[in-house]
């Protein structure tokens, strides 16, 4: 059973920055993608980040696209996510999740997904 575990939330001021990371263990595969997801009070879920772990290729939502990067040690098993020039509608929970399937179709797609951490909170003021 994989096991996804977040850290690196924290508060920061509009502007800032914050890395947060992904270990996973119990999840050794590095065919299929690996994802970042937020969700703010009172919102659904959604999407910002993938990585196709065979190639590197990334995805972004346009939230978050110029801003935001996803990267990858496969060697320790933890996937990253970069997150610069943080805006105060980026307050949310940030969870991480790996997907059934690779490539960029269903990259964001939060049903492609079958593992997920618990969560790590990002508070962004302004």
């Amino acid at each position: 059973q994989a096991q996804l575990v977040e850290s690196g939330g924290g508060s920061v001021q509009a502007g800032g920055s914050l890395r947060l990371s992904c270990a996973a263990s119990g999840y050794s595969s590095h065919t299929t993608n690996m994802g970042w997801f937020r969700q703010a009070p009172g919102k659904e879920r959604e999407g910002v980040a993938a990585i196709y772990r065979t190639l590197g290729y990334t995805y972004y939502s346009d939230s978050v696209k110029g801003r935001f990067t996803i990267s990858q040690d496969k060697v320790e098993n933890t996937v990253f996510l970069q997150m610069n020039s943080l805006k105060p509608e980026d307050t949310a929970m940030y969870y991480c999740a790996a997907s059934r399937y690779a490539g960029s179709t269903y990259a964001l797609a939060e049903w492609a997904y079958n593992a997920w951490g618990q969560g790590t909170q990002v508070t962004v003021s302004s």
